[in-house]
């Protein structure tokens, strides 16, 4: 399949932001490229739309399907696997910060609380402690946040943005008013 210049802009962007984000480029060219489409594909039409390799476009596809951004569908008269992702972005943004925190965030978390409480602590310095300390406070502080923010509907949470972004800049303008005195 052809595509438009623009769904092309989009995809390679998205690629080049992916490997940013430290996802390989083709993962995200074809996660791309089922979000732009809205409809499910076949390996091979995926190959041949993003000029990758076959064997490329099923590893990508693992990955995809184990951060759960993309799923196998079967449509009628065709053997094939194809596959598809949601278009509802805020499902989308919702998996990737789940499967970010299952990745990154939580094992973070178990380090840092398990250092804390383990002898060895002891033998640290009393600013190393507190640091890991900090740290975990940081972080436990950060992911009920984030908890909290993705239980809420789509509408609530753009409202809930919309009123901190207000307010960001409402403490900007007061801490750059001079003080009277």
């Amino acid at each position: 399949m052809k595509l438009t210049p623009i769904a092309e802009r989009f995809i390679l962007h998205w690629g080049e932001m992916g490997s940013r984000w430290g996802v390989n480029r083709t993962v995200a060219q074809i996660h791309a490229l089922l979000y732009l489409l809205g409809r499910p594909l076949a390996a091979d039409e995926i190959a041949d739309t993003l000029g990758v390799a076959r064997s490329n476009v099923s590893t990508s596809l693992k990955e995809l399907q184990s951060w759960r951004l993309a799923k196998v569908v079967h449509v009628m008269g065709d053997r094939r696997d194809h596959f598809e992702t949601s278009t509802d972005i805020w499902e989308l943004f919702k998996l990737i910060v789940e499967g970010r925190r299952q990745r990154e965030i939580d094992p973070t978390l178990t380090m840092l609380r398990d250092s804390l409480i383990s002898p060895e602590i002891a033998r640290e310095s009393a600013e190393t402690g507190q640091r890991i300390q900090e740290t975990l406070a940081f972080l436990e502080t950060l992911t009920t946040w984030s908890d909290e923010m993705l239980r809420m509907k789509p509408e609530t949470l753009m409202k809930a943005l919309g009123i901190g972004a207000k307010i960001s800049r409402t403490v900007r303008r007061t801490k750059n008013q001079p003080t009277k005195g």
